[in-house]
C-alpha cells in the first residue's frame, strides 16, 4: 500500500513560487502515475497536473499551463510540483494521488493535503 504525504505549502503574495513536495512510502509505484490536485474553499477537488513516473512525461490542466511544474525525484520517490506566477485564486488546499492514467482518477484515499494561500 503506498502512502503518501504532503508538504511545502504555505502564505505567499501574488506573484511568488512555491514549491510542493508528495513523498511515498510503502512502495514504490514506477508503473503508476502520480497527479496533483486542489480544492479550495466551498469548491469541488479539480484535477492540477499528473506525471508518469516512468517516462516523465507531464501533463496539466490549463489554467496552470505555463506556471506550475510537475516532477518527480525517482531515487527519493517524491514528486514535486513549482508553482510560479500564483494568483490569489490559486488559494487551495493542494493534494497528491495516484491516478489512473489519462482519466486522472485517484486511486487512493486521500491525505491531509497541504495549505496554499495566495494573498493579492
Amino acid at each position: 500500500q503506498v502512502q503518501l504525504v504532503e508538504s511545502g505549502g504555505g502564505l505567499v503574495q501574488a506573484g511568488g513560487s512555491l514549491r510542493l513536495s508528495c513523498a511515498a512510502s510503502g512502495r514504490t509505484f514506477s508503473s503508476y502515475d502520480l497527479g496533483w490536485f486542489r480544492q479550495a474553499p466551498g469548491k469541488e477537488r479539480e484535477f492540477v497536473a499528473a506525471i508518469a513516473w516512468g517516462r516523465g512525461s507531464s501533463y496539466y490542466t490549463d489554467f496552470v499551463k505555463g506556471r506550475f511544474t510537475i516532477s518527480r525525484d525517482i531515487a527519493k520517490n517524491t514528486a514535486y510540483l513549482k508553482m510560479n506566477s500564483l494568483k490569489p485564486e490559486d488559494t487551495a488546499v493542494y493534494y497528491c494521488n495516484v491516478v489512473l492514467r489519462g482519466s486522472w482518477s485517484p486511486v487512493l484515499a486521500w491525505g491531509q493535503g497541504t495549505q496554499v494561500t495566495v494573498s493579492s
